[in-house]
């Protein structure tokens, strides 16, 4: 786990558990901090690795409500925390139960901290919440948050900080071996919003793209998924059999079979 100052005031926090990217964003007056991790023990290490670089008073903005990304919170409290409407339902949902999965997860992998750390945890729901666009002024420094539309869950949001031409994505773009990951996909999702979720990304220019997962990405990258992702709806929508799919899909079997729904 190490900083990485993506532009100017712009930090990608990257930590080997899940190959996770969180962000810091500094203004003269406040700070942005970019998900906040997987339990309470996590959230608490990435609060001092950003009190490391500043003590400016800090906001939290959630990517979306996935355990990883959003369960970490409570050490940054008290702070105002954003999000999409849609990662409010999902995390007073889903909350408790993905608290139980990730649980009894990081117990069968042999990892107890881990999961004793989640059985702690009390997911924080957001008191901001964003359905389409907003900004948040850091003093001197303006960050907008976007909801692209359906992607990778419904309440996706990307954080775009236009000073300095880069744009936090969360799971909206990962950057996996293969771009994607076998875990990227889940049986609903629509694979044709996702691509426009990402041309959504692209029409906000960016320089930088640092992913939910993996190193910072460009344009081009972003630009050779969406293309992907296209041809796996086409792929899905001429339901071709597990045989074409794999000859015909830009990504290896494990992708294809989770994009398309192959067991």
């Amino acid at each position: 786990m190490s900083w990485t100052e993506v532009a100017d005031g712009v930090f990608a926090r990257r930590y080997d558990e899940l190959d996770l990217t969180t962000g810091l964003v500094l203004g003269q007056e406040r700070c942005l901090v970019i998900d906040t991790r997987g339990d309470v023990d996590q959230g608490a290490e990435f609060a001092a690795a950003v009190r490391e670089l500043t003590e400016l008073p800090w906001s939290v903005v959630y990517t979306h409500a996935h355990f990883d990304h959003a369960f970490g919170t409570t050490p940054f409290l008290p702070c105002d925390v954003w999000a999409h409407p849609g990662c409010l339902r999902a995390l007073l949902k889903n909350g408790e139960a993905d608290k139980r999965t990730w649980t009894a997860h990081y117990r069968e992998e042999g990892k107890p901290e881990i999961a004793d750390a989640i059985e702690r945890t009390g997911p924080m729901p957001p008191d901001r919440l964003v359905a389409d666009r907003a900004e948040l002024d850091l003093g001197g420094r303006t960050v907008a948050f976007v909801h692209p539309g359906v992607a990778h869950t419904d309440h996706d949001l990307l954080v775009h900080i236009p000073d300095a031409d880069v744009v936090f994505a969360g799971d909206v773009v990962e950057h996996g071996p293969h771009g994607f990951t076998a875990y990227s996909f889940g049986p609903d999702d629509q694979l044709d919003a996702w691509a426009a979720a990402m041309d959504a990304l692209l029409a906000l220019k960016p320089r930088i793209v640092v992913p939910g997962h993996g190193d910072p990405v460009d344009e081009e990258f972003v630009r050779t998924h969406r293309d992907g992702l296209l041809r796996l709806h086409e792929l899905k929508t001429a339901g071709a059999s597990l045989e074409e799919a794999l000859r015909d899909s830009p990504y290896p079997e494990d992708v294809t079979r989770a994009a398309l729904g192959f067991s």
